[in-house]
Formats: structure tokens, C-alpha cells, sequence
């Protein structure tokens, strides 16, 4: 049998701070435009025998606003997404990050950090990080006798 303890306030307390935290966020809103998120730009990562994938959503993003680094086997994006100019107007609703953020990723293969390419098409910027020959699988043929 589960014991647990009576908490006939608990489900109150719990919905008032809920409530709190909507009436924040919907007054944050007003003339101060949100930050960027801890996880900003939303990544997708994945690998072939050759080499890294790295995907990254960045729409609204100048290239000269963005910088791409590789060292010792990690990425790192970071740069700065500006805030719009509305001029003799008043924000009523900033749903869309602005200011300077920064993601670094570390790989677990040794990348060829001269070959990295990166491209940005639509928003959306694809980075290739090819591997370092050595570290490629590599086929060992059997001999029978």
C-alpha cells in the first residue's frame, strides 16, 4: 500500500504559481524584448563514416552577424540575431529571441578542421565537418588459404 502525506493546499499553491508565471511572461512582453534561449539555435546533428552533419536554424540571421569556430574537435556557433527597428511604435508581443548567443558541441572523432564547410540556405545554415583519415572505419580484407 502507497502512504502518502495530506496536502489539501498543495494543488492551490501549485496552480497560483502557474498563474504567476503566465502573468509574467504575458507582461514581460510588453516593451522588453525576450532574450535568446540557453538552447539557441535549435541543432541537428548526425554522422556518416566520412563525417559530422550539424544543421541549425537561423532565420533572420545576417552572415556577417554570425561566427563559426573549430578547435580541438568542437563547433561553436555564436553570434548576435538583432532586434527590429519599430520606429514610433510599441511592442505588444516579442515571442522571437534577439540579442547574442553562443553553442559549442564536442565530437568525439578527430575532424579535419581545414576541410569544414558551411552554408546557409533559407534560414538554415548545414555545416560538414569531414573526419580525419585515420579515424575512418576501414576495411580489412580476409584472406583464405
Amino acid at each position: 500500500m502507497l502512504a502518502t502525506r495530506w496536502q489539501p493546499l498543495h494543488g492551490v499553491w501549485s496552480e497560483m504559481g502557474r498563474l504567476q508565471d503566465e502573468v509574467n511572461r504575458m507582461f514581460a512582453g510588453g516593451d522588453q524584448p525576450r532574450g535568446l534561449a540557453a538552447t539557441y539555435p535549435a541543432l541537428n546533428v548526425w554522422e556518416d563514416e566520412d563525417r559530422w552533419y550539424v544543421e541549425a536554424e537561423l532565420p533572420g540571421l545576417e552572415l556577417e552577424d554570425l561566427e563559426i569556430l573549430v578547435h580541438d574537435n568542437q563547433l561553436t556557433l555564436q553570434g548576435e540575431r538583432k532586434r527590429p527597428e519599430v520606429p514610433e511604435a510599441a511592442w505588444r508581443r516579442c515571442e522571437r529571441g534577439f540579442g547574442k548567443f553562443s553553442r559549442s558541441l564536442q565530437f568525439s572523432d578527430d575532424v579535419d578542421a581545414e576541410k569544414v564547410q558551411a552554408r546557409l540556405k533559407q534560414g538554415v545554415l548545414l555545416i560538414e565537418l569531414p573526419k580525419r583519415e585515420e579515424v575512418k572505419p576501414r576495411r580489412i580484407d580476409v584472406k583464405s588459404e
